[in-house]
């Protein structure tokens, strides 16, 4: 369990509250709306109404008890920027805000923040490989270059060993587990033979899943 601090109760701040509380942390939300604060209540720890960018304000609630502090407001950057600047130099241990673009990203970045989520960019990257092909079922991105795929065995390998296949060799991609009839399967050695349906989750680069998958 840890302590969050949670600042902008717009969609994205409402929703991660539940979240967070539904995994069992503390967590206390701050927002100068009242309405959205008491929405929230019967959800979270603790919950104060008050401006983020008021730094005496900031310090009474002991940002540096926290473990995680997320900034998620989105209507005004300007408060979002200060705000993340204010935890930091309030001795925030970790601070993750939310940035409209890359610009804001980049500024967020300069500015305190030890994370940033990109919602909108982030949903748009998934949903454009999600469905770019109907091999691909999911996907999660793990850095500016490497991810983890969830791809439909190709029909050309049914049948076949893990060994005869040589997907590392040929392109450098990882086998971590086969789905198979809903399913996981985490113990993949060189014998494991691929059947129809099975449902490979893979670590690659978008490029070489689609060189090895040909989509």
């Amino acid at each position: 369990m840890k302590t969050i601090l949670l600042l902008g109760l717009g969609r994205l701040g409402t929703k991660l509250a539940k979240e967070l509380n539904e995994l069992g942390h503390e967590v206390m939300v701050v927002d100068k709306n009242e309405d959205r604060v008491n929405k929230v209540m019967p959800y979270v720890t603790n919950a104060q109404i008050g401006n983020t960018i008021d730094p005496d304000f900031l310090e009474s609630l002991g940002v540096d008890n926290f473990d995680v502090c997320f900034v998620t407001m989105h209507t005004n950057f300007q408060n979002s920027l200060e705000t993340t600047y204010q935890l930091k130099e309030l001795g925030a241990k970790l601070v993750v805000s939310r940035a409209e673009s890359d610009t804001h990203e980049k500024f967020l970045l300069k500015n305190g923040a030890d994370r940033v989520i990109f919602p909108e960019k982030q949903v748009a990257k998934w949903t454009a490989i999600r469905y770019i092909s109907e091999e691909i079922s999911n996907f999660m991105e793990l850095d500016d270059e490497y991810s983890i795929f969830e791809v439909d065995v190709p029909k050309e390998w049914v049948g076949k060993r893990v060994d005869e296949i040589h997907i590392r060799k040929k392109y450098n991609i990882n086998i971590l587990a086969i789905k198979s009839g809903g399913e996981m399967n985490m113990r993949i050695g060189p014998d494991t033979v691929f059947e129809e349906d099975d449902v490979l989750v893979v670590l690659g680069t978008l490029k070489i899943i689609k060189k090895c998958f040909k989509y």
